[in-house]
């Protein structure tokens, strides 16, 4: 397996580090990996700008941050603008449609995806966008099954709110189905 290391990067409120701690125990927990998450995020609460590194890997891990993902989400203009420039070369940049509009070559393989406007027209709340996202990470990565994401949801979120995060997950999983999955190496 491909040691995986992610940057989820949008705005206070987005819930970028929530999908990076779900993901990150999905994988310890059972995918029987190795995973780190760090965090950082502005002084606003909303808003602000957020960003967290996860690294993902069957051998262990010896340096928790990342400085050149293989996989970007990018979920404001800000983040995207802020870390292209790092991402490596011919790695997987996922960005959301209504929030950031590609301005430059990147090298990488860009999934410009409608999560956000999909969450709304089928959901109607914007509280499960991250797991929309994390959705569509694992189809395009294939980093952990869905069961795994799942498992952790229902311990994490409130019984009340599981179905919606599960509808969530389904409709990012089906966006990044359709968007072509690039599959572990």
């Amino acid at each position: 397996m491909e040691r995986f290391r992610l940057v989820f990067s949008g705005s206070g409120g987005q819930g970028v580090i929530t999908a990076s701690i779900i993901l990150a125990e999905a994988a310890v927990l059972y995918e029987n990996m190795n995973a780190v998450q760090s965090q950082v995020y502005g002084p606003a609460a909303r808003g602000g700008a957020a960003r967290s590194d996860v690294l993902i890997s069957e051998r262990a891990i010896d340096f928790p941050k990342v400085t050149h993902p293989n996989v970007l989400v990018a979920l404001t203009q800000a983040a995207y603008n802020a870390y292209t420039p790092i991402i490596r070369p011919g790695s997987l940049l996922i960005t959301d449609t209504r929030f950031v509009k590609i301005q430059s070559k990147v090298d990488a393989r860009q999934r410009e995806l409608p999560l956000y406007d999909t969450v709304m027209e089928k959901i109607g709340n914007p509280i499960v966008f991250n797991i929309c996202v994390l959705g569509a990470l694992v189809a395009l990565t294939e980093i952990v099954k869905p069961q795994s994401v799942i498992r952790v949801l229902s311990e994490r979120v409130p019984v009340g709110s599981l179905e919606m995060n599960q509808k969530a997950l389904e409709l990012g999983l089906d966006l990044g189905r359709n968007a072509g999955s690039l599959k572990k190496e």
